[in-house]
C-alpha cells in the first residue's frame, strides 16, 4: 500500500540522542495517521507516538518529555527524535501508516541500541 525509506537508528550510549526518519517514497492508498512502534526483544509491539487525523501527537506515557514526533512541511516524511535514550529503550522502530481500522502499512524496521 506505501513504501517507505526509514534511516537514523544505530548505536548510541545511554542519555543520548537520535532522529529517525520516516519518508513515504511510494503510495498508492491514502493516509489517516502515521508513527512509530518498538518492538524490543522478546516484548509486544507497542506504539510509541502517532499523530491520529486531526495531527493531534499522542505519546507512550514512558517516553512522553524525551521523544517528539514531527512531519516536514509536505507531510511526506515523519520523524522521531528521541532523547535521554535508556538501555530499555533498545528495540526494532517501525514507522506506520493506517489506511482504515484494518489495514495499514508498516516500514521495515529501524535498529536501535542503547548500550554503553
Amino acid at each position: 500500500q506505501v513504501q517507505f525509506v526509514e534511516s537514523g537508528g544505530g548505536l548510541v550510549q545511554p542519555g543520548g540522542s537520535l532522529r529517525l526518519s520516516c519518508g513515504v517514497s511510494k503510495r498508492t492508498f491514502s493516509i489517516s495517521t502515521m508513527g512509530w512502534y518498538r518492538q524490543a526483544p522478546g516484548k509486544q509491539r507497542e506504539v510509541v507516538a502517532a499523530f491520529n487525523s486531526s495531527r493531534h501527537k499522542t505519546y507512550a506515557d514512558a517516553v512522553k518529555g524525551r521523544l517528539t514526533i514531527s512531519t516536514d512541511n509536505g507531510k511526506s516524511t515523519v520523524y522521531l527524535q528521541m532523547n535521554s535514550l535508556q538501555p530499555d529503550e533498545t528495540a526494532v522502530y517501525y514507522c506506520y501508516a493506517r489506511h482504515s481500522t484494518t489495514v495499514a502499512s508498516w516500514g521495515q524496521g529501524i535498529q536501535v541500541i542503547v548500550s554503553s
